[in-house]
């Protein structure tokens, strides 16, 4: 069934808020628009600086107070609203930065540019005219554009839920400090010492990571835990140069087979990771098993969307699967394919793996265990590209490259601040929210909380179906709407 969107007469009779010549939602689309104009790639600081300076006029002219903290890299936007030294504190993170875009892949002339898209009769996105929200509004129209949804989406849905408190002239019933990230699309490095330098500017009771989509039911959702992320190269090697098949094919060894051999090694033919100790520490009791069982997962669904006949066998079903450490290999490069093939014995294969960590994982050990399970298959491990001598000396070798840990982190999903966040949820959409004990991916938070020692709890606002990082980035419009009601919400329930 389509929604209609709230017209202005039903937001007042909820909200106890009008606007004079538009909707709260098209106020927010309007602002969104103007926000996603500012383009927001991590590595362009100036760019990142612009943004800083549009959400500093924002949030003060809301009555927040706000400074840019200084970082090794780009900044961080802090802002805060201390309604009374007595109450509790909560502290918002979201982040301003977005994806790189490619504009040729996007089906609109600038991916900043936003706009509004529906469906026509053949199910494609068609675009319309921006002035259609200020009548009666779809809730299942799009508003696409770069960092839609993946993260400037919520934040304009946070600030309009700041209008609505202000317009009803009361205050939330604790104190607010955010923080936006200015560089989490590029891996957040500089955060951690941040957090370190602004402890006691940036010291709360609870953390609230507004990030990501909702569960695929489309039901409200909380998310008690990420996996953190740490990545592996390696490179197989055959004769120095790529050499005729014909000419040394049964003789040169091929780096391509020698790495699909070593692959194959590390997991058995269910996809369960065979390296010793690489699922040590963890245990997932009946209690545990009873709360990922409660999460509306359709098996069947995702296999359908996924278009596959069946699962890996890591855990009983989908949930179960994100409790355990992964093993992926995200892309693998040797010699050509295609039109480019050539007959040749290729010089080295490279495989790009990333390893997703559960609270239980230790990634200096899971990365100690697999130099020794590659050296078990008989690999001489080597740092650098391998010399003659080492050539010579060792048949089979292999270049081991380990990069930074991002950490993950996991709050208790019995925890009194999951119980008032659900309580915020069920008294503003009369539904109880779907909670996830872990998400399978990452957000590079785990420096708050290490450092803080505060509970931190994912609130996910957006549509399952954003395309976040891709081209064709979008925010359902109903979305937007039901993350300015959850942020007033929240803001609505004491904590105690």
């Amino acid at each position: 069934m389509r929604l209609i969107i709230l017209s202005l007469f039903l937001l007042f009779t909820i909200f106890g808020y009008s606007q004079k010549n538009q909707t709260i939602v098209t106020k927010a689309c309007d602002e969104l628009k103007e926000f996603i104009a500012i383009p927001n790639f991590g590595l362009k600081e100036d760019d990142i600086l612009k943004n800083i300076n549009w959400l500093q006029k924002a949030f003060d002219q809301r009555g927040f107070k706000s400074e840019i903290l200084t970082t090794e890299g780009n900044p961080l936007f802090y802002s805060e609203w201390i309604v009374d030294s007595s109450l509790p504190t909560a502290l918002f993170y979201m982040h301003l930065d977005g994806q790189a875009v490619d504009p040729g892949k996007w089906d609109q002339s600038d991916p900043y540019k936003m706009v509004l898209k529906e469906k026509d009769e053949n199910g494609d996105w068609k675009t319309i005219d921006w002035n259609k929200l200020t009548g009666t509004i779809d809730a299942d129209w799009r508003l696409f554009g770069r960092s839609a949804s993946d993260d400037k989406g919520p934040i304009i849905a946070f600030l309009n839920a700041v209008d609505l408190i202000r317009s009803n002239k009361t205050l939330p019933k604790f104190n607010i400090k955010v923080v936006l990230d200015g560089e989490e699309e590029i891996g957040s490095k500089s955060l951690a010492g941040a957090v370190k330098t602004y402890r006691e500017k940036l010291i709360a009771d609870v953390l609230i990571i507004n990030d990501g989509p909702v569960h695929i039911s489309g039901k409200p959702t909380l998310t008690f835990g990420c996996r953190g992320i740490t990545t592996i190269n390696l490179t197989t090697y055959g004769p120095v140069k790529p050499q005729h098949s014909g000419h040394y094919g049964n003789y040169a060894p091929n780096p391509i087979f020698r790495m699909a051999h070593l692959l194959a090694s590390m997991k058995d033919k269910d996809g369960r990771v065979i390296v010793p100790g690489y699922y040590d520490g963890i245990e997932l009791d009946e209690q545990v098993k009873k709360i990922l069982a409660a999460v509306p997962d359709d098996e069947a669904a995702i296999q359908d969307l996924l278009q596959i006949a069946e699962s890996e066998k890591v855990g009983a079903n989908y949930q179960e699967s994100l409790q355990y450490p992964s093993l992926n290999a995200r892309g693998i490069s040797a010699a050509w394919v295609g039109a480019q093939a050539r007959t040749i014995v290729p010089d080295n294969a490279t495989v790009a793996i990333d390893i997703r960590l559960v609270p239980e994982s230790d990634p200096i050990k899971l990365v100690a265990a697999i130099k020794k399970h590659i050296e078990g298959q008989g690999y001489h491990i080597v740092d650098h590209e391998p010399t003659y001598a080492e050539r010579k000396k060792y048949p089979k070798l292999v270049y081991f490259y380990h990069k930074k840990n991002t950490y993950p982190f996991r709050t208790d999903i019995n925890a009194p601040e999951g119980r008032w966040l659900a309580r915020a949820i069920q008294q503003t959409f009369d539904v109880d929210p779907v909670k996830i004990r872990i998400m399978g991916g990452t957000v590079p938070i785990a420096a708050f909380i290490n450092e803080l020692k505060i509970p931190a709890i994912i609130v996910p606002m957006v549509n399952p179906d954003n395309n976040q990082h891709s081209p064709n980035e979008n925010l359902r419009v109903g979305h937007l709407s039901d993350a300015i009601k959850l942020f007033h919400g929240i803001f609505n329930t004491p904590m105690n």
